[in-house]
């Protein structure tokens, strides 16, 4: 119940089921949630029409691009106004368009709803443009001045 309600989540695959429509896909949480359906559609659709995709509400995820699933994922994480999202490695199934345009989304989001968004991710790129970067090596925090090889496979960018 906490997870619902104050954590949203936003997995580098999706994770949509495919028998929903967008729509659909993004009113899940809010249902799990106890919202009626009139209130968890008409935030379903406020998000869709933010993120670019009012037109493809009644799409199923195949008939969907990567980078259209992947802001349904985010609308998804978003439809139960959650205190922070949780990303985990968001952009790693995206081409280089759909990953800069989903990274332009993060700051988006960030800057219209105050969303505070947490991104576990190996892209420096991302990194770098972010509010604050910790990087992790073998499970433990490294300090903030650190510095890490991008080829070193055993350090994390949180």
């Amino acid at each position: 119940d906490f997870r619902n309600r104050h954590i949203g989540f936003v997995f580098q695959f999706h994770q949509l089921l495919p028998e929903f429509t967008a729509l659909e896909n993004i009113m899940i949480p809010a249902f799990i949630a106890g919202k009626g359906r009139s209130e968890a559609k008409a935030r379903a659709e406020e998000l869709l029409q933010f993120l670019g995709l009012a037109d493809r509400a009644n799409h199923k995820p195949n008939e969907l691009s990567g980078g259209e699933k992947q802001r349904v994922a985010v609308a998804r994480a978003l439809v139960n106004e959650p205190a922070v999202i949780l990303a985990d490695e968001p952009s790693g199934s995206l081409d280089t368009k759909n990953k800069a345009e989903l990274h332009q989304l993060f700051f988006d989001l960030r800057d219209k709803f105050g969303q505070t968004f947490v991104i576990v991710t190996h892209d420096e790129q991302l990194a770098a443009i972010t509010d604050r970067t910790i990087h992790m090596k073998d499970g433990l925090l490294m300090p903030e001045n650190t510095i890490t090889s991008p080829n070193d496979p055993t350090t994390t960018t949180v």
